[in-house]
């Protein structure tokens, strides 16, 4: 996504700089218009500064000197008005690009630790839900609720883990869910996992950062927690965030001084990736 959004930005910078140009090109015209006139006015001046009188409006020299400094103010004018307005349009387009900036840097910061306050993890695993329900035909639907109403919350746990393990991620995923909206207590808590694990295989690593998060935030002290934190790391670090990354890292280490040699190793890995101090 982070690469998309910068992606958009291409249009408005070529334009902001077409724009510019084209100002530049405008002020040049102007400034030549500008000393044309000058010259013309100052040639009317030398030809008229020996008479004692002016150059009457009505003969040929002065008619042609006047029509050809009317043509010349009325084309600075104009140049000047046409000015003003791309200014106005390279102004409007460097805001825009200001606030696409601005946005950018919003979700870049809020993607920090996968929501280290725990704001809209929640909402945003059930958007991940939704989205991936719509994609479902009708009678594929039908049966996975069907199914799902069968299960028990252990079984649907049982058989996440089994499709996970054959690298069906899609029926790992509604299977963890089923788990979660059904299960409890380590039930619950292990559905949450999953539901890490099954986003991850599909590459859906933003959504699979929350999902771990939530759960290491259902047991901070559980046995699935330096695991759950574990997996945000990873996550992180396949949206290319090592900062983010490190501070999961640092976390983990931080309330697990203790960990066990699976948990160590996985550590020790994901620090080097992440080029953690």
């Amino acid at each position: 996504m982070a690469s998309a959004v910068f992606l958009s930005f291409g249009p408005v910078v070529a334009h902001a700089q077409v724009s510019s140009r084209e100002g530049i090109a405008l002020q040049d015209q102007i400034m030549e218009l500008r000393q044309q006139l000058s010259q013309v006015q100052s040639s009317g001046a030398s030809s008229s500064g020996s008479l004692p009188a002016p150059v009457a409006v009505g003969s040929q020299s002065g008619g042609a000197n006047g029509d050809l400094v009317a043509q010349l103010l009325d084309r600075v004018n104009t140049l000047e008005s046409q000015q003003r307005d791309m200014r106005g349009q390279l102004e409007e387009l460097t805001n825009q690009l200001k606030e696409q900036n601005a946005t950018l840097s919003k979700q870049m910061s809020d993607m920090q630790f996968a929501a280290q306050n725990g704001g809209g993890a929640t909402a945003a695993a059930a958007s991940s839900s939704s989205s991936s329900k719509k994609e479902e035909p009708a009678t594929s639907h039908a049966t996975a609720s069907s199914s799902e109403a069968a299960q028990t919350p252990e079984a649907a746990l049982k058989a996440g883990n089994a499709a996970l393990l054959k690298h069906d991620y899609s029926a790992a995923q509604q299977s963890a869910q089923s788990a979660i909206a059904h299960g409890k207590g380590a039930v619950k808590i292990d559905g949450q996992y999953l539901l890490g694990q099954s986003l991850a295989g599909q590459k859906q690593y933003r959504d699979s950062t929350v999902a771990y998060y939530d759960a290491y935030k259902l047991s901070p002290k559980g046995a699935k927690a330096p695991y759950a934190l574990l997996g945000v790391s990873s996550a992180l670090l396949s949206l290319g965030n090592k900062k983010a990354a490190c501070q999961a890292l640092a976390k983990l280490k931080s309330e697990f001084p203790s960990p066990s040699e699976r948990v160590a190793k996985s550590t020790a890995y994901f620090s080097k990736q992440g080029e953690c101090s």
